[in-house]
């Protein structure tokens, strides 16, 4: 963006709002302690980051104008209806607000083709704060009943937050065996022989209609996967996998899938009988007693009994 000359400054909103707690009634900065914390106890970065950044979200009053540049990712959907439902809780009057996001991957653009972005500037109107304003509320529930009400809401303003809604919805546990989306490919991957990590992580990346995690959360779903009792994939005996994952990556980590993997792929095995689940998805604290579970032929979402 600096190098296309596009004016003014340049805040970078870096938060996995995909992966971890969001607990609903907190105001910015209590939500951005929870949420330093818990990317501090993953080893992906610094919290001072979180405290920059707000101070510089809560200057907006001094900016003529403000543009949001956005993807159409999960990644990114979820920090827009944040940043809106913030606006949208702290209004000011006489501050031109605008947002852009295609189609496009703003990472992987020439300064020439970002530049060409801003003929897709709109303004940000009441339609959007409203919209976001309720998006962020149901994401931050104890349930996704909210999250999932919005499929049956008029989200056009945001034109990928249907595709984002649903792609979060992935993430729960399968009705089926138990997976999350991301944890049946990959199981998949190391099944049909992409066994170094590397190479699952690359090639799922491939089956994401929308790219949206990085690699530090998709070695989360590796570890995870491995954790078990009993394991659905293993390394050679004598190897590990260690999280953060050192660099230069190695070279001799191979991942196999074990008879416990295929009958969880199979459907005879589920796989949250065998893995004692604590994680969050926004709001929602999934954990033994209050599991819910998502339903990819019927598309819904219930509760497990």
């Amino acid at each position: 963006m600096k190098q296309a000359n596009i004016p003014g400054v340049l805040l970078p909103w870096q938060d996995v709002l995909h992966d971890g707690p969001i607990p609903s009634n907190l105001s910015l900065e209590e939500l951005s302690k929870i949420r330093s914390q818990f990317i501090v106890d993953r080893n992906w970065g610094d919290p001072e980051n979180f405290t920059q950044r707000d101070n510089e979200l809560k200057s907006f009053n001094e900016y003529e104008k403000v543009i949001l540049w956005f993807e159409h990712d999960l990644y990114d959907q979820l920090q827009i209806i944040q940043i809106l439902d913030w606006i949208y809780q702290n209004p000011s009057k006489g501050i031109e607000l605008s947002i852009i996001c295609t189609d496009q991957y703003l990472g992987q653009l020439t300064p020439e083709e970002m530049g060409g972005l801003m003929q897709y500037e709109e303004p940000i109107t009441e339609s959007h704060l409203k919209l976001s304003n309720k998006a962020w509320s149901a994401l931050r529930s104890s349930s996704p009943d909210k999250w999932y009400e919005l499929l049956n809401m008029d989200t056009t303003v945001l034109p990928f937050l249907e595709g984002a809604v649903v792609r979060l919805l992935e993430e729960y546990p399968s009705c089926t065996n138990g997976l999350s989306r991301t944890a049946e490919q990959a199981l998949k991957l190391v099944s049909n022989g992409a066994t170094h990590p590397g190479r699952v992580f690359f090639r799922n990346q491939k089956l994401e209609e929308r790219v949206f995690m990085g690699d530090a959360s998709f070695w989360v779903v590796i570890l995870k996967l491995l954790e078990s009792n009993p394991p659905l994939i293993v390394l050679p005996e004598g190897k590990e996998f260690t999280l953060p994952i050192p660099k230069p990556f190695p070279r001799d980590l191979e991942l196999s899938i074990t008879s416990a993997g295929i009958d969880v792929l199979a459907g005879k095995l589920n796989w949250l009988e065998v893995s004692n689940i604590d994680r969050w998805i926004g709001g929602v604290h999934l954990t033994p007693t209050n599991i819910w579970c998502w339903n990819a032929s019927s598309r819904t979402i219930a509760k497990r009994a």
